[in-house]
């Protein structure tokens, strides 16, 4: 397999892509970066395809009062209105670890969001007795019900992390999280690599930037990206032991890599989450770990990739828990 070492290691979770090839419509102009008028017609040329409120924000309410909502704003985009809402067990608790789960930064990762509600569903309150648990699980609704990775605005939530963030959608969530300003112990975002990575978004990002698409290939199986800054190799062998019982994990390609990063353990890569901007690096969590769901794999479906999910963020959650109790 022919890993992506074009990209310099830039992850599939962190591409700024768009779901339609623009590279050859009149929004581009090969070589030129676009601009607003680009970004404007790009936008109105994305289209629902499925409701937020329906699938995300309804389930979500249906969990009261076995969990407790957390409105932290509302994203508007034109006419468009979209609350924002996480879940939490309960009054934060001192003294207990800060474990924040986090899907749908792209929207279009579909089983990151169905992961995150699956776990609110079904494990989170057996899970989290000792810990502060708090889940965003769609953080881009626009993106969400566009099928897409960008935003409103044509910009990649996932490398926005930064202080005065371009993306709305990812400021909402910082100030989310700095009310508890270094109280986090565990940060899991939940992502997906499709094969649509390679068909439309990668050759769209380079239509956006005004650069030539370099083809890659997409890895079979599932995958985690460690803090190439702050590693934690327990924490993410102990997910993979997890989730090779529910789905195949990634082999590393003839050159021991994975989309062009060296394999650091069976299923392991690594990124400097905080310089690139990444969802894991907002809590400034001790633990943190991306999922990499691969859905398009011949060898598992939609509800397997929801269960890997799942059982992620259960061996995480369980993994800083017992370090707690140690």
């Amino acid at each position: 397999m022919v890993g992506y070492a074009t990209l310099e290691c830039e992850p599939a979770c962190c591409l700024n892509p768009m779901h339609s090839d623009l590279s050859a419509t009149p929004v581009s102009r090969p070589g030129e970066p676009w601009g607003v008028a680009e970004r404007r017609a790009w936008r109105q040329r994305q289209r629902v395809q499925r409701r937020y409120a329906d699938d995300v924000l309804k389930p979500l309410l249906a969990l009261i009062p076995r969990f407790e909502a957390v409105p932290y704003g509302e994203l508007a985009v034109g006419i468009e209105r979209f609350e924002l809402l996480a879940m939490r067990n309960g009054p934060w608790c001192p003294g207990r670890p800060g474990v924040l789960v986090t899907g749908g930064v792209h929207g279009y990762e579909t089983s990151g969001v169905m992961g995150a509600l699956r776990f609110l569903q079904t494990q989170a309150e057996q899970l989290s007795a000792g810990v502060n648990l708090l889940v965003v699980p769609c953080v881009s609704p626009w993106s969400y019900e566009r099928v897409q990775r960008w935003n409103a605005d044509a910009v990649d939530p996932n490398r926005s992390f930064l202080p005065d963030s371009p993306a709305r959608e990812v400021a909402a969530l910082q100030r989310l999280v700095s009310l508890w300003a270094g109280q986090f112990t565990l940060h899991i975002d939940l992502h997906e690599t499709t094969d649509t990575d390679e068909s439309e978004f990668r050759p769209a990002l380079a239509a956006r930037d005004g650069k030539p698409f370099e083809p890659g290939l997409i890895p079979d199986g599932f995958y985690l990206v460690d803090d190439a800054e702050n590693p934690q190799p327990a924490l993410q062998a102990a997910i993979i032991d997890a989730v090779s019982r529910v789905t195949h994990i990634a082999e590393p390609d003839h050159k021991g890599q994975i989309i062009g990063c060296p394999v650091v353990a069976p299923g392991v890569i690594r990124y400097p989450v905080k310089d690139w901007g990444l969802c894991t690096s907002v809590t400034g969590a001790r633990y943190t770990s991306i999922t990499e769901v691969y859905p398009d794999s011949a060898r598992t479906n939609p509800e397997q990739c929801i269960a890997a999910q799942v059982a992620a963020v259960c061996a995480a959650v369980a993994f800083v828990s017992d370090s707690a109790r140690r």
